[in-house]
């Protein structure tokens, strides 16, 4: 019976022998690893992004035969750099001329007829509100948000 047991313990210590050499001789992790486990990488606070809310919202006639159809109406807010709110508010008069000046040269094209929601009418109307806003506040704005939108057909 001995033999039997013999080959079959020396195959288990054999087993927890080799486990147990891996385990410390393994090699030693890199301070960079170490560092990044011991805690997660936090956001710059410099780098993240703040939104400035414009005050009033924008209604925009819908133009047909004449006539005016449907009154769209959107609250947009501005993607800044941190600590640029102030300069989008004292900017506000002239963003608001230049996205109304944008939002009715889109609705006047058709952009707010029939599904004014498609994502290819949204993608063109902010791309043409970003490009506004950057000829006036520069690369201090980073996106124009959309953050309501309705249609009132008359």
């Amino acid at each position: 019976m001995f033999r039997k047991i013999l080959p079959l313990l020396l195959g288990v210590i054999g087993l927890l022998a080799g486990a147990g050499a891996g385990y410390f001789l393994r090699p030693a992790p890199d301070a960079a690893q170490q560092e990044a486990k011991a805690k997660p990488a936090e956001p710059d606070p410099a780098l993240e992004p703040e939104y400035a809310k414009l005050s009033n919202q924008f209604i925009v006639p819908v133009m047909k035969k004449g006539k005016v159809s449907a009154m769209v109406i959107l609250s947009l807010s501005l993607q800044v750099s941190k600590g640029m709110s102030p300069d989008v508010y004292n900017a506000e008069p002239k963003l608001r001329d230049a996205f109304l000046q944008v939002m009715f040269d889109h609705a006047n094209s058709g952009g707010f007829d029939g599904a004014y929601t498609d994502g290819s009418n949204m993608v063109l109307l902010r791309s043409a509100l970003l490009e506004a806003a950057k000829s006036i506040l520069g690369e201090k704005v980073s996106d124009v948000l959309i953050t309501d939108i309705v249609r009132q057909d008359s």
